[in-house]
């Protein structure tokens, strides 16, 4: 079965979002309205809502470090994680958790990065060298 995610939140400011999931992020955009717009978000479809966004608390621990819960995320192929995080830095964007690798020599070995977007909310972008290891335990 293929699929593609959808999903909805809050933002605070549409020329805020427009200017960092477009420009900043590359993401191409879709239908929208005075009150929201659409982005293809590495191959899915995110939906962004003027309104409050949601509670966050860096309650997630994974690999020793403590993650904000809840957060969106994408698994890149790592030479495209690795093109992302140069654009990030270009943009001058302050990372929560800078990118590294994790777990490395395990199984589940990946590159991850966590930031957020201008209204608060927090995006994890893993690499794999190999995608027949992102379930891999």
């Amino acid at each position: 079965m293929k699929s593609l995610f959808h999903l909805a939140y809050n933002v605070r400011n549409l020329a805020d979002a427009r200017s960092f999931y477009g420009e900043i992020l590359g993401c191409e955009e879709g239908r929208s309205s005075d009150s929201w717009v659409d982005y293809n978000f590495f191959g899915h479809e995110i939906s962004l809502h003027l309104g409050t966004p949601f509670d966050v608390q860096s309650t997630g621990r994974v690999g020793g470090h403590m993650v904000p819960m809840p957060h969106l995320g994408v698994i890149l192929e790592y030479e495209d994680w690795i093109g992302v995080a140069e654009k990030l830095k270009a943009a001058k964007v302050e990372f929560v958790l800078e990118p590294m690798v994790r777990f490395e020599g395990e199984p589940g070995e990946q590159w991850t990065m966590f930031f957020f977007d201008p209204s608060g909310n927090p995006i994890e972008i893993k690499g794999f060298k190999s995608m027949d290891r992102v379930f891999a335990s």
